[in-house]
């Protein structure tokens, strides 16, 4: 990958996760906390905003030639649209918010324990561990 792209890639990461933040803000604003699933909307936004910073670090490492977080980079990468599209199904309190958070929660897991093993070298890895572990808590509590 070459210099240009590495770059450009890490931009739509930077866009995707301004634009999910704002999101959830605006979406915040908008229920002042009348969704049931709030805690769900929040931890699934958290997981995203971590998740791309988690994945912005490791295409960075990935560019320099590390490969030792391509498994991070591929876990985190397939978290992402699941907990984007959990937060936004939840936030319309769907019917189809328990069938993506059932879902949601095998990608947040083995996020989770692929995150683990890098935690304590990265600091992205380690707050991307911790909001997939609070996402993990809130699809167990919706499943519940």
């Amino acid at each position: 990958m070459e210099r240009r792209e590495l770059f450009g890639a890490l931009g739509a990461v930077a866009l995707a996760g301004v634009a999910t933040k704002s999101w959830a803000q605006d979406a915040h604003a908008h229920h002042h906390g009348g969704s049931k699933y709030q805690e769900l909307i929040a931890a699934a936004g958290d997981c995203v905003a971590k998740g791309d910073a988690c994945l912005a670090h490791c295409l960075v490492l990935l560019g320099e030639g590390d490969k030792a977080l391509a498994d991070c980079a591929k876990s985190v990468n397939q978290l992402l649209p699941l907990c984007g599209a959990l937060q936004r199904i939840a936030a319309q309190a769907s019917s189809f918010t328990q069938a993506l958070a059932k879902v949601a929660l095998e990608s947040c897991t083995e996020c989770e324990k692929v995150c683990r093993k890098h935690a304590d070298k990265h600091a992205e890895c380690k707050a991307c561990m911790e909001a997939c572990a609070e996402c993990i808590k809130q699809c167990k509590a919706v499943l519940a």
